[in-house]
């Protein structure tokens, strides 16, 4: 434990073709112990863990997948950099850990062939052993281990087999220290290399850098470290390229010819397969799950397993979640006197991380299965089963997951988006995500269609207006994602469709340890860095809406609330039984009203605190059994009155709304929603209205709770069907200020439910993308793009259907 202490600990790249089980071996060789975060400046994920050999500490960084060292993007560009040691905040490796696929060893030498020019300690890990001997191809590991000239250790990732032969393997090859340099490349070329390298020598570029610029000529290293040559760099650069171009060595043809032709020379006689290959386990099967018609029908099935999975598993873990937010915040509600504090911390700090929570258990549950998809190999034929599909609006096949997730939820389809490898298809993946129709726009849809649209029904009863209604809005939100995705790819994200190529992998038993600690990660980060936003954010939308709190607001209802207090009392004294345990009941239910009438705080302060103490005193007798204490003055009995406890209870509820909804139409929300008012006019809103939509920026189905308080129909929950009746009635009844008009009829119902199916009122998704492109301006971008989209189509569906149904 000294020396661990005392010892800096070792940095080791782990790299690899994407498919080989990298993520799997990365998970097996450091457990627990890892973190996740973002390269500077890039999307791509940074995952360092760590493990102990022998007392010494391995930092292992796990680079992202690629086949090559010649980059086509920054993301790719990552692995060069780390290589190097010129990536900030990643020290320079100190050895390399190169994973290649045992089925599959030509195509994964080509990358073993550029690292190796490094000179850094490596080791091979030969994974997938075991489905290479299944197929019956034997590998002499020893001479592969001599020619190669490193350590070459097989493996079984997602078994943990040969973990501990590969990290004494390392250890060994580190201690031994730097290896020779071999490059199957010829001695001309690097003699070009140096002379670039003289004229370039003012960058203080690496001479391995300087030839990864001289074999991609124009390729995005060029663009990245030398993007203002000046005239002399350029004229170097150029007599490099004709001086091997004379010796017949073409660029950038050269690097694949040389390398294969070495790769051909390492393999000789080194693997044997069987004369006659029997088809594959993953051939068979691939002949049904890549099927043009069987294969998509499969991957119908496994959605609809996924979503309702999605759906059904994550209903009772939401519920508990729900449960214990709501219990915490009763027991914030009965513990702290009414005011400020107690409203910030139930409605804002309890409401904010309740909308946070929320999504979790489904992110979990959708996680784990993408991850069992990608684990045994399904996901690659999805990608490949469905682009034909996506190819039209210039996406990919990979880009169907994270956009069918989002129908569950846009957060962790945004984040299921780090499956597209092509930076341009995964950022436009992630700029449409938010207008496929999610769940939480359900509730919306449920109230306005419920309470506006009119029954009727069709084909003799096999279709009915409210379900159409409904279908058209999920049409229009996956209608409008795929032409925005078109606009997109040729007005902003401009550049050639890169070209689908993906290598099929062989289907495996998904190691549930790995799939495990991918959902614990995208969890962790979701909580991490959306949850703590969200709730900023949450808490800064209960402050519009609950202030300012002037005077001048309470003073009409004072009168009121002296009139309730009174009556309050005078039917106490009325009910007042003689046995104690009746009291006590009494005692409870006033109570109840009590906090009622103080929750609007001044206005009923004074009177309330008066009866609160006269029901201690009758409290006290109570719990000594007596009726009253001796000698004690009877309380005067007031007027007898005919109001009952709950036509009492329901009047002090009513009370409270109306003030509440008059506290909320001067907060500062209130007044915002009244200055935008002409503007939202012609999609036939009010201010209350315009008051809800602002509200409700943090979670879209918030509108419905906020339209409850705002015409005073009480607490909402939209799975409550009294209560949404309850809602309906006030909302039918809702007029125009200072007018009869009614204020909600069908166009307005319509046109409201196409605002929110395409409106970004998500503070989760837009956090969501800010994390994901790790830039404000993308985020904005959405909001704005679609906030555009959704007034224009709200005003559009007012209007027409104003003149269509004469309203």
């Amino acid at each position: 434990m000294a020396s661990e202490k005392l010892s800096p600990p070792l940095t080791i790249a782990l790299l690899g073709n994407p498919n080989t089980g990298k993520s799997t071996l990365f998970t097996a060789l450091v457990g627990v112990h890892q973190r996740v975060g973002n390269y500077p400046g890039v999307t791509v994920e940074k995952k360092i863990g760590s493990f102990v050999y022998q007392g010494r500490r391995f930092e292992v960084v796990d680079l992202p997948g690629l086949y090559s060292l010649s980059p086509r993007s920054r993301d790719e560009a990552i692995a060069v950099e780390v290589l190097l040691g010129r990536s900030p905040g990643t020290p320079a490796p100190d050895g390399v850990i190169l994973i290649v696929d045992a089925t599959n060893l030509e195509r994964n030498l080509y990358l073993v062939s550029q690292v190796l020019e490094f000179g850094l300690p490596t080791v091979v890990a030969l994974n997938m052993i075991d489905l290479a001997q299944r197929r019956g191809i034997q590998i002499e590991i020893a001479e592969l281990e001599r020619r190669l000239g490193v350590p070459v250790v097989p493996t079984q990732a997602h078994r943990r087999q040969g973990i501990e032969q590969l990290q004494a393997a390392l250890a060994q090859s580190i201690a031994e220290g730097i290896r020779p340099r071999t490059s199957p490349l010829p001695e001309c070329f690097w003699e070009e290399v140096d002379r670039l390298d003289q004229a370039l020598k003012h960058r203080q570029l690496s001479r391995l850098l300087v030839a990864r610029i001289l074999l991609d000529p124009g390729g995005f290293l060029e663009k990245v470290f030398l993007p203002d040559m000046n005239s002399s760099e350029v004229v170097a650069l150029a007599e490099a390229k004709h001086r091997l171009a004379q010796a017949d060595l073409l660029l950038p043809d050269l690097e694949p010819a040389v390398r294969y032709q070495w790769i051909e020379k390492i393999l000789q006689g080194l693997v044997h397969c069987p004369l006659q290959e029997r088809p594959t386990f993953s051939e068979r099967i691939d002949r049904l799950l890549t099927h043009p018609v069987c294969g998509f029908l499969v991957f119908v099935g496994v959605m609809l397993i996924i979503f309702q999975a999605v759906y059904a598993w994550a209903e009772a873990p939401m519920g508990w979640i729900e449960a214990g937010v709501q219990g915490v915040a009763e027991w914030l509600h009965a513990s702290l006197p009414p005011g400020p504090l107690r409203s910030l911390l139930v409605e804002g700090l309890c409401g904010g991380v309740g909308s946070v929570l929320a999504f979790l258990p489904q992110i979990l549950i959708l996680f784990f299965f993408i991850g069992l998809l990608e684990d045994s190999g399904y996901m690659a034929r999805t990608a490949y089963l469905m682009d034909r599909w996506m190819c039209g609006v210039g996406l990919s096949g990979k880009s169907v997951i994270p956009l069918l997730s989002s129908v569950a939820c846009a957060v962790p389809g945004i984040m299921a988006t780090r499956v597209i490898e092509d930076p341009r298809a995964r950022l436009t993946t992630i700029l449409i995500a938010p207008l496929m129709t999610c769940s939480a726009r359900l509730p919306v849809y449920v109230m306005l269609i419920s309470a506006f649209v009119p029954p009727q029904t069709y084909l003799g009863g096999l279709l009915n207006l409210q379900g159409l209604v409904l279908a058209a809005m999920y049409l229009i939100g996956m209608s409008m994602a795929g032409l925005v995705a078109w606009l997109i790819k040729r007005w902003i994200l401009l550049g050639p469709t890169s070209s689908f190529v993906m290598e099929l992998p062989s289907y495996k038993i998904p190691s549930l340890r790995t799939v495990l600690y991918r959902v614990f990660e995208r969890g962790w980060i979701f909580l991490q860095y959306a949850g703590t936003i969200i709730l900023a954010v949450s808490i800064l939308v209960w402050a519009l809406l609950h202030y300012p709190r002037s005077a001048e607001v309470e003073t009409p209802f004072l009168g009121q609330a002296q009139q309730l207090a009174e009556q309050l009392h005078r039917w106490f004294q009325e009910v007042r039984p003689h046995c104690p345990g009746q009291l006590q009941e009494r005692l409870q239910r006033v109570a109840l009203v009590a906090d009622q009438l103080k929750a609007p705080q001044s206005p009923l302060l004074y009177l309330v605190e008066h009866l609160r103490d006269e029901l201690q005193q009758w409290n006290s007798f109570a719990q000594e059994g007596t009726d009253e204490p001796a000698g004690a003055p009877a309380p005067p009995l007031l007027a007898p009155t005919s109001d009952t406890f709950g036509q009492l209870q329901q009047q002090t509820e009513q009370f409270r709304l109306d003030l509440l909804a008059a506290y909320q139409r001067q907060s500062l929300l209130g007044r915002l929603g009244r200055r935008l008012e002409p503007i939202f006019r012609p999609l036939g809103w009010d201010w209350r209205i315009t008051m809800a939509v602002l509200a409700s920026f943090p979670a879209r189905e918030v509108v419905v709770a906020t339209l409850g308080v705002l015409f005073q129909a009480g607490p909402i929950d939209p799975e409550n069907p009294e209560q949404l009746i309850r809602l309906h009635q006030r909302l039918q009844s809702a007029t125009w200020e200072g007018s009869e008009e009614k204020l909600f009829n069908l166009p307005v119902a319509l046109g409201l439910m196409v605002f929110y199916t395409l409106c970004a009122q998500c503070a989760a998704t837009l956090l969501t993308i800010r994390q994901e492109t790790l830039s404000w301006r993308w985020p904005i971008f959405v909001f704005s793009y679609m906030t555009a989209l959704a007034y224009l189509g709200a005003l559009a569906t007012y209007q027409l259907a104003s003149r269509l149904l004469s309203f």
